[in-house]
């Protein structure tokens, strides 16, 4: 089993300690066909792209695929921003992304009515998330691939963001958005796993790399195929280029 393409890598112009090159000159040693950079979007807190740097790390890739021979994909980490499925992506940029992966994280500048009513009850939750939590988190994402051409939805149920996993892989499956199995964190239960294989819901494997040297690199995800928790024939990735065109 070989990886065709990582979709979802990230650099010195956000949370990573690689340059781009770096990220491809690892995808190239390692064999792979496809490489995305897809950095923290405006909105993250912490480590957020600098709207300036948007036109650098173009011109960048443009140089590189000049000089590798390895597709680069030069996307976004969108940031869920609110219940009504709002991301921090401008309409400029959108138009210009080649992926565009999406993830709830711990902190993200956002409106206050957002702030009270979805970062909070979320990340500073004590305790389980009640249904009427998860439904509007799960909304929350039914909303954003509604309004947005998001292609990946990343490392979900992180930072106490509880979701119906079941109830977005039958939506993902009709717009053909994936799910991804993230090289950092996979938070999925056997059973919801084993639930949203039934829904015929395409994965994706992904580092979610920080670091040049963990590109490409997901052993726990390979495990769950290779024990059949994940059909193999289900990753996108693996062994054959992934079709993202929206439905």
């Amino acid at each position: 089993m070989k990886l065709y393409g990582d979709y979802h890598t990230h650099t010195i112009f956000t949370h990573g300690h690689g340059t781009i090159e770096d990220n491809v000159k690892m995808a190239v040693q390692k064999g792979m066909k496809q490489i995305a950079i897809t950095e923290h979007s405006f909105k993250h807190l912490a480590h957020p792209l600098k709207k300036k740097n948007w036109a650098v790390m173009k011109a960048e890739v443009e140089r590189l695929k000049k000089i590798y021979d390895i597709d680069i994909l030069l996307g976004l980490e969108a940031n869920l921003l609110s219940e009504d499925g709002d991301i921090d992506v401008p309409e400029e940029i959108l138009k210009e992304v080649d992926i565009l992966v999406l993830g709830y994280h711990k902190l993200f500048w956002t409106t206050p009515k957002a702030f009270f009513n979805f970062l909070v009850p979320n990340t500073f939750r004590v305790g389980k998330a009640s249904k009427k939590r998860i439904e509007k988190n799960t909304l929350a994402y039914i909303r954003a691939m509604e309004k947005y051409p998001i292609n990946i939805l990343a490392h979900l149920k992180y930072a106490n963001c509880e979701v119906d996993c079941v109830k977005l892989a039958k939506f993902a499956k009709q717009h053909n958005v994936k799910i991804e199995l993230n090289g950092k964190r996979i938070n999925f239960t056997q059973q919801e796993m084993q639930d949203m294989v039934k829904t015929g819901v395409d994965f994706i494997i992904d580092s979610d790399a920080h670091d040049s040297e963990k590109v490409g690199r997901n052993d726990h995800a390979i495990s769950l195929v290779i024990r059949g928790i994940i059909p193999a024939s289900m990753v996108c990735n693996l062994d054959q280029k992934p079709d993202f065109t929206r439905r």
